[in-house]
């Protein structure tokens, strides 16, 4: 247990840092900067598969149509959603709402009804699993408190602009509701198979939809007359640069530090422990602002830190093991 919280902490630390391209590349639309993320992602992912080309020859095509989905949604989807959003609302209000992770996680986890053929844990009660989640929740309401008096300070703030925003950052949040618990199924389901080997399974699914998605890209800009220089942009070695290093530690080491918790802890748990990832982008956020976070704000992240902490207190019934499912 132990060690899927440290790498849950790590995952955090290299998820934390995916905030932070759009605001080093504002000009750069969102789309570009999803599928450059991921084109990279993928890159990387050819010479790992060769090094894991037994662990993946392990994979029936089920297995890589669950990549497919989860590539797809948990990689291309929502990093169109979160950049799109810290584009328009800034660095601090998208990381927090990001930050109901894991309220949402944990309740999705609660209400859902595992896969048939997955692992399944035993219930956890409502009394044991609702004090995190009110620390967890108190604390992002608190920090969100404080950035909205912000927003209302800056004379220059478009509040339109900041509200669709929120809206995407909920349509990311809906992605990665979904990617965390589909991917933690298939692991506990899969207690013999490779993290390593998934995340790298993940990486190849994501090359093809990267690419089809930077030369449809690619196309839209030439077809609209748009003068923004592709394939690259008006910063090209900052922008391969910076796409190859979130590629490398965001996309595909993050993804194994998930998974490695994702083996070794219950969706309630690990849904919970998202919030690495939350403080992580807010620190972040802050050294790239160049000042230190109010009071509240550190209040705020002082109740994230409590609720993390009682959630690795609780600890999860014993589960059930089943059989791999079809």
């Amino acid at each position: 247990m132990f060690s899927g919280i440290l790498f849950a902490l790590a995952a955090g630390l290299m998820w934390g840092l995916v905030f932070v391209g759009p605001l080093l590349l504002p000009e750069y639309p969102a789309t570009l900067q999803s599928f450059g993320r991921y084109l990279a992602f993928g890159l990387i992912a050819l010479p790992l598969a060769w090094f894991d080309r037994g662990r993946l020859k392990q994979l029936v095509r089920a297995d890589w149509i669950e990549a497919l989905k989860l590539a797809l949604v948990g990689n291309i989807v929502y990093y169109l959603f979160l950049a799109s959003a810290i584009q328009r609302a800034g660095g601090p209000l998208p990381t927090m709402i990001i930050g109901t992770l894991p309220v949402v996680i944990a309740i999705t986890s609660k209400l859902r009804t595992a896969r048939v053929g997955t692992r399944a844990e035993a219930p956890l009660a409502w009394g044991r699993l609702l004090p995190s989640l009110l620390l967890i929740g108190a604390g992002i309401a608190l920090v969100n408190r404080v950035e909205l008096e912000h927003l209302r300070a800056d004379p220059n703030a478009d509040l339109a602009r900041y509200a669709i925003g929120g809206l995407l950052a909920i349509g990311a949040v809906a992605c990665w509701t979904w990617y965390p618990i589909r991917n933690a199924e298939w692991l506990r389901a899969h207690p013999d198979r490779s993290p390593r080997g998934w995340a790298t399974a993940q990486g190849l699914m994501t090359l093809p939809l990267a690419l089809v998605g930077y030369a449809l890209t690619w196309l839209c800009h030439l077809a609209s007359g748009d003068p923004f220089p592709l394939p690259f942009g008006p910063r090209a070695a900052d922008f391969v640069l910076l796409m190859f290093a979130i590629g490398l530690f965001s996309s595909w080491l993050g993804t194994l530090c998930w998974n490695e918790a994702s083996q070794r802890l219950p969706p309630t748990l690990s849904g919970q422990l998202i919030v690495f990832e939350t403080l992580a982008a807010l620190s972040y956020a802050f050294v790239l602002r160049k000042s230190w976070p109010q009071a509240g704000t550190l209040v705020g992240v002082a109740l994230l830190i409590a609720g993390v902490i009682w959630a690795v207190r609780t600890q999860p019934a014993q589960a059930t093991v089943d059989a791999h499912p079809n």
